[in-house]
């Protein structure tokens, strides 16, 4: 029987207005194949690995999973992951600027993706240290992306803490599958520059492939206010991955990933005093140099054709160096103003109104608050020009480096224990490691040890009943039991219906919970205040005593495949609570996240997959969010409605064509909507074969993209790529 809370989520759910018409539009659609259709049991179903550790066929999956094979990825023409994943359905990709994108399931934070799990080819990329997902950073090259399978839903039970709201695993091409050479290069406009070679050989026992690969452009064009924006990347890559076969039941796989580049930023620094610098006083040069290092070793055992094993430890470094000069009053390294932030922040920031306003008048206060900041006052005064009605200022150096570590083991042991009965468990340790001069005053470390197992149990060829759960016990928080339990209904071993119950939780990254934030600007000049080097007076620190996000989630849902005509379609209804949500910004002059917030969805997701014959392919997506959010920051980004359509063509003559629509009703408060067109050429010269290839990005709204800084100066973008396989 469903749990409960599962029957009230989804009578919530199917109260949604807007979003079972194409769901039930859909099932009508194929009724009339239905019949012929639903007890044919020998199509050779795909596998999905992302949900629960097992291979299952879609029908069988606790939960919604979509999948984005080779064919639609190199379709689609994107030259990033952001980009491929605007086509799963409620996935909402957020560019910050041209160089920085927020990928969210579901919305909240329009600035960070705190609460998705991402892997490749396992191994999580999620920085602990700092919540972050940096997308366009990942050292992995699209041309290497064998599939995407994104599990639409929390996932704890599967992938631990942070694995929130879905999970996204990316799974690379396997080296035996890589033999030969490939060479591709893009050019168009906004000075898109990409480049791909790769190379890949075997022997008797092994294989490998090398791949090397580049990516730049210039991002957006202008800001709000006309002015140029400097947000263009740069970037190159290394990944090698070797797999070898030790006897006939172990084998060993290897992967080393290398990325260094270069992400521009704007000094954006505007002093918060009256002061008369010149804008050559402040560096241009704020960019943000990223160098990211990751390898993984992973034994495979296979005991006999129903009990397997595999060891896997990796190890990555993440680096993100940006040192850069700014300008501000004197004033701002007043010992005495810094001991008034620390008492009153809301004090100090009157006290820097009336100096922006020529009022030397300490603001009403508590007698020691009046008593600092005459002080504070009478420094003010004997640096204030009144001419030019300023302060005096001093320009120095900003440090906000910051680099990450990860070492990571895990041991993972799945047993067929009969033909209706199978067990995957194992057992994980991760240890973190932060290090920020500025945002955590030093190093901050965190120790996880994980416990999870999982089980599928065929109670008959119609019922599987599937559940399990993880114990997660982190250094820096409590420790968590996230379960999960799932009832499939298979009406045919390619229809089932499904009703799941799951909880998750999200850790408190260390930046949001330890966080020692000060700036200590060196190298200042002129001195201030008689110091060359000295503390902003601006500080923040981290309660140190944030609980766990926790998410319950109710679903039901529908997948099914009709095989004599080519269709696949998922339905899922849904209605998930998060509480103790941390959504409060994380600033400097406004740094305090509490456990206070929460987040109600619920709404349906529907994706239809369609093989039209040999030469043509659609597919459809759509999303209908409602939400009740807490905060304003998480009400700012959901979209009602949202979706993808794609429809793939085969023209014969070694022609093809992919047209995409995406489309939003709210992104982060602005629409959005684009047309995507590839059409691409095959020609064979001797033993290799040549693509050339061109995509036309056609946006159909007039309005920024997802926030007002973010504009180009024309609507469309055009560039073309030569690819040589031999």
């Amino acid at each position: 029987m469903p749990h409960p809370h599962l029957e009230q989520g989804c009578r919530v759910a199917i109260n949604t207005r807007a979003s079972l018409p194409l769901s039930l539009l859909a099932l009508l659609a194929t009724g009339a194949v239905l019949g012929d259709d639903l007890f044919d049991n020998h199509y050779a179903m795909p596998e999905i690995l992302t949900a629960t550790r097992l291979k299952q066929s879609p029908a069988a999956v606790p939960g919604s999973v979509t999948v984005l094979d080779s064919a639609l990825i190199k379709a689609s023409g994107a030259r990033s992951l952001p980009e491929l994943l605007r086509l799963v359905p409620g996935m909402l990709v957020v560019p910050q600027s041209g160089n920085l994108n927020t990928v969210n399931y579901h919305g909240s934070s329009a600035n960070q993706a705190r609460r998705m799990q991402v892997l490749v080819d396992g191994r999580s990329v999620y920085r602990a240290g700092f919540a972050q997902v940096d997308w366009d950073d990942i050292p992995v090259a699209i041309e290497d992306i064998e599939r995407i399978e994104v599990f639409r839903g929390p996932n704890t039970v599967s992938y631990g803490a942070n694995a929130l709201m879905a999970v996204v695993n990316i799974l690379t091409r396997a080296p035996r599958d890589s033999h030969g050479t490939r060479l591709k290069h893009t050019r168009g406009q906004r000075d898109i520059n990409d480049w791909h070679a790769s190379h890949g050989q075997g022997w008797e026992s092994g294989d490998m492939r090398l791949s090397l690969s580049g990516r730049q452009d210039d991002g957006f064009d202008h800001k709000d206010d006309d002015s140029d924006f400097r947000d263009s990347k740069r970037l190159n890559r290394l990944n090698l991955s070797i797999s070898q076969e030790l006897d006939a039941k172990q084998s060993l796989d290897w992967q080393l990933a290398l990325k260094e580049g270069t992400n521009q930023v704007d000094n954006r620094y505007e002093s918060i005093f009256p002061i008369a610098a010149q804008p050559w006083e402040q560096s241009s040069d704020s960019d943000v140099r990223a160098r990211d290092f990751a390898t993984s070793l992973r034994w495979n055992l296979d005991l006999n054709p129903a009990h397997s094993l595999y060891v896997q430890t990796n190890l990555q470094q993440w680096e993100r160096l940006r040192q850069w000069r700014a300008c501000e009053g004197q004033l701002a390294f007043s010992s005495q103003l810094g001991r008034l932030w620390a008492d009153s922040p809301s004090y100090t920031n009157r006290l820097s109104q009336h100096l922006k306003a020529g009022n030397f008048t300490p603001p009403a206060g508590t007698p020691e608050q009046t008593a600092l900041a005459a002080q504070v006052l009478q420094q003010a005064a004997a640096t204030f020009d009144p001419t030019t009605r300023t302060l005096a200022h001093s320009c120095g150096l900003i440090n906000e480096d910051a680099r990450e570590s990860r070492f990571d083991l895990e041991i993972q042991d799945t047993l067929s224990l009969s033909d209706d009965l199978r067990l995957v468990s194992g057992l994980s340790y991760r240890h973190d490691r932060a290090d920020s001069e500025t945002y955590l005053n030093g190093e901050l470390k965190q120790d996880t040890w994980s416990l999870f197992s999982q089980f599928e149990w065929r109670i008959n060829q119609h019922w599987l009943l599937q559940g399990g759960a993880m114990f997660e016990d982190a250094s820096t928080s409590s420790a968590s039991l996230s379960p999960r339990i799932a009832l499939n209904y298979l009406i045919t071993p390619a229809h089932g219906l499904r009703a799941v119950y799951s909880e998750a939780v999200r850790t408190p990254d260390m930046f949001e919970n330890h966080a020692d934030w000060q700036y200590r600007v060196r190298d200042l000049r002129p001195a201030a205040l008689g110091q060359n080097e000295a503390a902003y007076f601006a500080t923040a620190s981290g309660p140190g005593n944030l609980e766990q996000e926790v998410m319950r989630s109710r679903e039901l849902g529908y997948n099914g495949h009709f095989s004599n005509i080519g269709l696949t379609l998922d339905v899922k209804l849904f209605y998930d609570e998060i509480d103790n949500m941390i959504s409060e910004p994380l600033k400097v002059y406004q740094f305090a996240p509490t456990n206070s917030n929460h987040l109600r969805l619920k709404g349906a997701e529907s994706e239809i997959n369609w093989q039209l014959g040999i030469r043509d392919r659609l597919r459809l997506g759509y999303a209908y969010i409602d939400y009740d959010a807490s905060h304003r920051i998480d009400r700012r980004l959901t979209p009602r409605n949202s979706g993808s359509a794609g429809w793939l063509r085969d023209w014969g003559q070694d022609w093809s064509s992919a047209l995409f629509y995406y489309g939003a009703d709210q992104l982060n408060q602005y629409r959005f909507e684009r047309l995507d067109l590839r059409v691409a050429k095959r020609i064979a010269i001797g033993g290799a074969a040549l693509e050339l290839s061109g995509v036309l990005q056609q946006r159909l709204d007039d309005e920024p993209l997802s926030w007002q800084q973010n504009n180009h100066d024309q609507r469309h973008l055009l560039y073309f790529s030569a690819e040589i396989e031999f």
